[in-house]
């Protein structure tokens, strides 16, 4: 059988649900035909194959490529004058309500051209790039308006033109009020739904919203959702990680692919995610980065047998994180999940989280080949290890 490359010498982390643990194949063999994989498996097994290139492995680890479903790359300007006022004692709360927060973000957005804002957006890409990232989500959410937020997803897709990476846009236009719309939440929901929802239709592939206190209620997120899938688009939310909005219960009556954060998740809410096939995204980074104490039920979503992906929430307010390898290890020390259930989340459950498990997230015959090669002697150390990067090599669509 003819192939266009094959990954010898190997064991495979496969990650397929009809495996047990992470899927484990020892002398395994990875075959790929154009962008696809022809064959995953054990090499005793493989097919004959006559392949262009054969490259030996020498007994490194084979993953799919890393996945961070949950990301706010696009942005102009920073936070840090912000870091200061939490460290000397000021609440996101205080510095949201003060004008500071998203807000001050979203100035700095609505400033820059689209072609800053790829500019700036490129190094914070290429460090998860090195660590073996090959699918990434981002969401706009600085725009706060048609036109900016159209620019914040128009410039996240460019980011697929300048370098070797899926590219998820999501619309969160819902992540705080414009100050245009001080006092007027309920006519800011009116424009989301009536003019920006259906002009983020062909450049979103998702449309997200921030169910908080300091930001919108259940009634005015429901609004949003009814919205968006009007228009044939489906959802997710930002979901009680100051306080418990119930968003996440309100998510799972509309279908939607995950609900993240979770500090506060309910009895209820993990019930109604089970009833919906939901992916409970859990960020450490922004835990860790507001000095939260309050964790996420994480026992509770494991013997609901909710699916739990990982993210690092990359933002320039409360997890300036480019390291999604640390956000393993973050998982792993602050909410106490195991390595395996790490793994599973940046790649299976993290696929699952965006839609896309018919793609990627598994090495699995007709899935794209995107794969990270590690050197390492057990899937366990990408979780272990603080400030080391063990990727050998990164392959995108098969190269």
């Amino acid at each position: 059988m003819h192939c266009d490359r094959v990954w010898r010498d190997a064991r495979l982390a496969t990650m397929r649900e009809d495996l047990s643990g992470l899927g484990v194949i020892e002398d395994g063999m990875v075959a790929a035909q154009g962008d696809r994989i022809l064959y995953a498996g054990p090499a005793s097994e493989a097919p004959a194959l006559n392949p262009i290139e054969s490259i030996p492995c020498a007994g490194r680890w084979i993953t799919p490529g890393l996945i961070d479903c949950h990301t706010h790359l696009i942005h102009a300007g920073d936070r840090a004058h912000e870091f200061e006022l939490r460290l000397n004692g000021a609440s996101y709360e205080e510095i949201a309500r003060a004008g500071g927060g998203i807000i001050s973000t979203v100035s700095a957005t609505r400033a820059a051209s689209e072609d800053e804002l790829v500019a700036d957006a490129l190094p914070r890409l290429d460090a998860l790039i090195a660590e073996g990232v090959t699918t990434i989500e981002i969401k706009s959410g600085y725009g706060l308006s048609r036109e900016h937020e159209l620019k914040q997803l128009n410039a996240a897709r460019r980011l697929s033109e300048k370098r070797r990476i899926n590219v998820s846009p999501t619309l969160l236009a819902a992540h705080a009020l414009p100050p245009e719309f001080a006092g007027d939440a309920d006519g800011y929901i009116d424009e989301i739904c009536a003019n920006i929802i259906p002009a983020a239709v062909g450049v979103a592939d998702a449309v997200d919203a921030f169910c908080e206190n300091i930001a919108f209620t259940s009634a005015q997120t429901e609004r949003v959702f009814r919205a968006a899938r009007g228009c044939g688009l489906p959802v997710k939310l930002h979901a009680e990680q100051l306080s418990n909005q119930n968003g996440a219960a309100l998510a799972a009556r509309y279908g939607a692919l995950s609900a993240d954060h979770l500090e506060y998740l309910d009895a209820a809410g993990i019930a109604a995610m089970k009833r919906a096939g939901m992916v409970a995204v859990m960020l450490p980074g922004a835990f860790y980065f507001l000095r939260d104490t309050h964790l996420p039920p994480i026992a509770a979503l494991r013997d609901a047998g909710v699916p739990m992906a990982l993210a690092t929430d990359y933002n320039p307010g409360t997890s300036p994180l480019t390291s999604l390898l640390l956000a393993l290890n973050m998982g792993a020390t602050l909410f106490r999940l195991t390595p395996e259930e790490c793994v599973l989340g940046v790649t299976r459950h993290a696929a699952q989280a965006l839609g896309r498990s018919a793609d990627i997230g598994t090495l699995s015959a007709g899935k794209r080949c995107d794969l990270a090669i590690w050197d390492i002697e057990r899937p366990a150390e990408l979780v272990y290890r603080m400030g080391f990067n063990p990727l050998h090599a990164r392959v995108w669509g098969g190269q």
